[in-house]
């Protein structure tokens, strides 16, 4: 087992299948690896898997882990745990994807850019739409949410595409 996570909490275990050559399910790869600070200190984050396409090719053997992502994958997804540490919040952002999130521990506000706010707790899900928003951590825990970002076009207001904003 891995080192306790940068967050305090336990490592995340990852389980990938496959296929042999004989074209039957097998275990490809099995891990517990802990979430690691991002620069901005107010969250620890771990990339799961990814996808380079929409849909994904199951038949590319690339271990998603080690392609390069950003917040997001253009034309493709992403799978990441996020502790959001207590009292911490994100900055306000929009990204081109449809995002899963799903809170595994804890709980976490969700703010959008009018100041409307809500708070989800542990095994609540939020399905997020392109719209601004920012997650703030009001407790005294970590929150650990499992994130799955898949590419989606601009939402149109007017017929015009409104632009990303990821915090940098």
């Amino acid at each position: 087992m891995s080192a306790v996570s940068d967050s305090g909490l336990p490592p995340v275990q990852r389980v990938v299948t496959g296929h042999d050559a004989g074209g039957r399910a097998v275990f490809k790869s099995e891990d517990a690896t802990p979430t690691k600070m991002i620069p901005s200190g107010d969250a620890a984050f771990l990339t799961v898997w990814t996808t380079a396409t929409v849909p994904a090719d199951n038949n590319d053997e690339t271990d998603g882990r080690e392609r390069d992502a950003g917040l997001t994958l253009n034309q493709g997804s992403v799978i990441r745990i996020v502790d959001m540490l207590p009292g911490k919040e994100s900055p306000m952002h929009r990204t081109n994807s449809i995002d899963y999130g799903i809170v595994l521990e804890g709980e976490i506000e969700l703010e959008l850019d009018d100041g409307a706010k809500r708070t989800i707790g542990q095994g609540g899900i939020i399905v997020q739409r392109g719209t601004m928003h920012l997650w703030r951590n009001t407790s005294d825990r970590v929150c650990r949410i499992a994130f799955v970002l898949i590419e989606a076009p601009a939402y149109l207001h007017n017929g015009v595409p409104l632009p990303e904003d990821k915090p940098h």
